[in-house]
């Protein structure tokens, strides 16, 4: 896989995460992430998905995957017993984001979350114009086959994590094709956090 090939939130998952590191990959899809760490950083990966299909696919690339709903717990898992957990465009999926964020901070040294942000621009203009549900690149689903249960921007989640007093190590915002520096929460389409427990 050639480095243009890979999706920019990959990249970017990818250089945050050190050589060698353990990782557990929540909602991991089809492999993709896991494959490139396991490619590119040496690490050690595990994946839990609830899609069997998608679980076949991750076999075929030789990826240790357990099905599971992120729901319900990690209590098989120890505490640090990762570097890092990766919550990779799955948290506004879940259904209780209190008790999947304190496991996945239990679990992991470190945790990071990708998601896309619900007041981009697009979704804004789309909203006040059309009175419509929104659909842009980063929410590509109509209302009534979203596998979406929040609804969470930029802003709403630093201001969750300090109320639940998360730590954020970085925040990283990307557009289409590129990193966004200026008014994330307007601009951005995804947000990035690498995130860790207050001891």
């Amino acid at each position: 896989m050639k480095y243009e090939d890979i999706h920019m939130d990959h990249r970017i998952i990818s250089g945050l995460i050190e050589p060698y590191s353990t990782v557990l990959d929540l909602g991991c899809g089809t492999g993709e992430l896991l494959y490139i760490l396991a490619r590119e950083k040496n690490a050690r990966g595990q994946g839990i998905e609830v899609d069997e299909q998608a679980i076949y696919k991750c076999v075929a690339k030789g990826l240790t995957v357990s099905q599971g709903d992120i729901d319900s717990g990690l209590a098989e898992y120890k505490d640090k017993s990762f570097d890092y957990v990766v919550l990779n465009q799955s948290l506004q999926q879940v259904r209780h984001v209190d008790e999947v964020l304190k496991d996945a901070l239990r679990v992991g040294k470190k945790v990071i979350i990708g998601f896309p942000n619900f007041s981009h621009y697009k979704s804004r203009l789309q909203i006040f114009f059309q009175g419509r549900t929104p659909v842009t690149e980063a929410l590509p689903y109509q209302w009534y086959e979203t596998p979406n249960l929040h609804f969470l921007s930029i802003s709403d989640f630093i201001t969750y994590c300090r109320l639940r007093k998360i730590n954020i190590e970085r925040k990283i915002y990307l557009g289409k094709n590129k990193r966004v520096a200026f008014y994330p929460n307007l601009i951005a389409l995804t947000g990035m956090f690498l995130v860790s427990r207050q001891e």
